[in-house]
């Protein structure tokens, strides 16, 4: 996958905007990376389109933009002029989308129908936009009409909200969502860049879901934490149940045969996407323990710890099943 729409994954959201006045442009940007969205489709629906764009290559480069509802080569020709890096159509024009594979930025035109999916594949594309996804169908209807094409991935795009967009994200073939309800034209007219701010935070969070799996803790050695997982059971009828190299008692509490990361232990936090926490906490500074990667049958990672503890304790990131 290319570059930029491997970026796209990792950021999950792209954030729909229409711009009225490119002085505006900065500022939102600056409010969209507060928010931990670094992405920003500025849609041609307005003749503004353009050169808020320009603007925001200019002066926010830190920010990843594309042009969105781009109908014609020559607005491809335009957008890439203004600085864009990728390209979004609300429908599959061959011409639009041979004009951008010359020129080689990446495309996603909208398809919603299996026609336009295999027009898409036989242009050698790797990515859709899914549009209008829930009018179309939503969820459900990408899940159905994916299994003949694997290779193929979706930004469903329409309709998409705070409350639909964690269970969108959670599927395999969802690249990224396309929304708009961060930044709606008013609070952008009104230059209420505080609650875009806000907003933005909030859907990284559903994006993320992260939330408490369990607290690890070190014991010297499996005598020891057998006593341990004991106590527990004696204080709290927590059942004992012994792994490989730790006993888990009830589901919260993995007490360690001998001691692992952490000075104390670890916490284990779990995420409904770790390549995408991975990448939203190296964005903001974190590093990571490499070595300390765990991976399923399938060599897909599932498990991965921050280099640096807290009070004492090593963060241990997990995938949800």
């Amino acid at each position: 996958m290319v570059a930029v729409l491997k970026e796209i994954g990792e950021i999950g959201i792209i954030p729909v905007i229409k711009i009225d006045d490119p002085e505006k442009a900065v500022p939102l940007a600056r409010a969209l990376i507060a928010g931990g969205i670094p992405c920003a489709e500025i849609t041609f629906r307005t003749s503004q389109g353009e050169a808020a764009l320009s603007r925001l290559n200019r002066e926010v480069p830190e920010i990843l933009t594309g042009a969105g509802t781009v109908l014609t080569v020559e607005q491809v020709d335009r957008a890439i002029g203004a600085g864009a890096k990728f390209i979004v159509s609300p429908g599959f024009n061959p011409r639009v989308v041979q004009h951008c594979i010359k020129k080689g930025i990446p495309i996603t035109p909208g398809c919603s129908n299996p026609s336009d999916m295999e027009a898409a594949l036989e242009a050698g594309l790797e990515v859709v936009k899914f549009f209008p996804a829930e009018q179309s169908g939503g969820l459900e209807y990408i899940k159905a009409v994916a299994a003949p094409y694997p290779t193929l991935k979706f930004v469903p795009t329409g309709g998409i909200n705070a409350g639909n967009i964690a269970s969108y994200i959670a599927n395999e073939k969802i690249l990224a969502c396309g929304g708009s309800w961060m930044v709606s034209a008013d609070r952008i007219n009104a230059g209420d860049f505080e609650t875009i701010t806000a907003l933005c935070k909030d859907a990284v969070a559903k994006i993320m879901g992260f939330s408490m799996v369990h607290v690890g803790i070190n014991t010297a050695n499996e005598n020891e934490a057998l006593q341990a997982a004991r106590l527990f059971e004696t204080l709290f009828g927590f059942t004992p149940k012994a792994g490989t190299s730790s006993i888990f008692s009830g589901e919260g509490i993995e007490i360690m045969n001998s001691p692992y990361l952490g000075k104390n232990g670890h916490i284990a936090i779990g995420t409904n996407s770790l390549r995408r926490a991975i990448a939203y906490l190296e964005r903001r500074g974190f590093t990571f323990n490499g070595d300390s990667a765990k991976n399923d049958a399938k060599g897909n990672m599932i498990a991965l710890y921050l280099s640096d503890e807290i009070a004492g304790f090593a963060i241990h990131l997990v995938q949800k099943k």
